[in-house]
């Protein structure tokens, strides 16, 4: 049984990871219910939060059924860090997530997220601060360093244990790659098999089939799997690996009718959520996964991506079965 703290999470739990503008509360609430073990937020800034922005705020929002659940916050600065910690903890979800790997220029470049793998000696206060801050359990998403030159993960995992966190969640790239080549999860194994260390390790990147779950949980030995995009219009995911790892079978695809159904039910929430126009806006990344591998469905992929009311979104997808069936 993997634990984080006193949260149990199964043999071998797999984590949404936090993902910006997509692991908003209606793409959790399918992740749940097709398996997701552990969510993350979107990652939230500190001083966003600190200056209570609207949109920030509401990033906080979580339901009862997503638990266990973590807020996911990132920044630069200590005291703001400290302090959004602290506002976390008042929204009451299991744990508290630091991002220390978010590779993205606007982030990094101001020492944010994997800007901080510049300044260890800065991540290792920053998080004990936290840590200190709030009696959640706190966990750290990063990667394996800033370059190829300072792939220090295995030694900052255990400085980062030493001073409190209780999970550590491991992209297998260094920001210099960003999204880009294979990521390696050797050293992530160097990480989990250092015998100092004591806390769950999961690792993220390149999981975008049951199979290579499998095989990198037994060849990598992690606690656990991060799954970001492979789940983005494939909520299935997560139920696929879990039917991957009991039978050794691939699990009976989505059909169309299901893949339709959960759209819709994603669209709905999504309106409800967020008002018509975000809602519909922001449906629009998700639909080219939720109908990949369908012939000719370019003209329909093109009017859910163009249509800008619920009523006539709605229309289009009732009409796929019919057409595409």
């Amino acid at each position: 049984m993997v634990k984080i703290d006193n949260i149990e999470l199964g043999d071998f739990p797999l984590l949404l990871a936090p993902m910006e503008d997509v692991s908003d509360p209606p793409f959790r609430a399918l992740c749940k219910k097709y398996g997701a073990d552990l969510m993350y937020t979107e990652f939230i800034s500190s001083e966003g939060l600190i200056r209570e922005a609207a949109k920030t705020v509401q990033k906080l929002d979580f339901f009862e059924y997503e638990r266990p659940l973590g807020i996911q916050i990132f920044g630069n600065n200590i005291d703001s860090m400290r302090q959004s910690a602290e506002i976390c903890e008042a929204a009451n979800p299991d744990i508290i997530d630091i991002n220390y790997g978010c590779p993205v220029k606007k982030v990094a470049c101001k020492g944010a997220g994997a800007g901080i793998l510049q300044d260890i000696p800065k991540m290792v206060k920053m998080t004990a601060e936290i840590v200190k801050s709030t009696k959640l359990p706190v966990t750290v998403k990063t990667r394996l360093g800033w370059d190829d030159n300072t792939k220090y993960i295995v030694e900052v995992a255990e400085r980062l244990q030493d001073v409190g966190i209780k999970a550590i969640s491991i992209h297998g790239r260094t920001r210099k790659q960003m999204y880009k080549g294979e990521a390696d999860w050797s050293l992530i194994a160097d990480t989990k098999n250092n015998p100092r260390l004591h806390i769950p390790v999961f690792g993220n990147g390149d999981i975008n089939t049951p199979q290579k779950a499998v095989e990198y949980k037994n060849k990598y030995g992690v606690d656990g799997v991060m799954i970001g995009r492979a789940s983005i219009g494939n909520p299935w995911f997560f139920n696929e690996v879990k039917h991957f790892i009991k039978h050794g079978t691939e699990a009976k695809p989505a059909s169309l009718a299901e893949r339709v159904a959960v759209t819709k039910e994603h669209l709905n929430f999504s309106v409800e959520w967020k008002g018509e126009g975000l809602g519909i806006v922001e449906m629009r990344r998700h639909y080219t996964n939720y109908f990949k591998g369908i012939e000719n469905f370019k003209p329909v992929r093109t009017k859910l991506v163009t249509l800008e009311t619920h009523e006539e979104l709605l229309e289009v997808l009732d009409g796929i079965v019919a057409e595409f069936g």
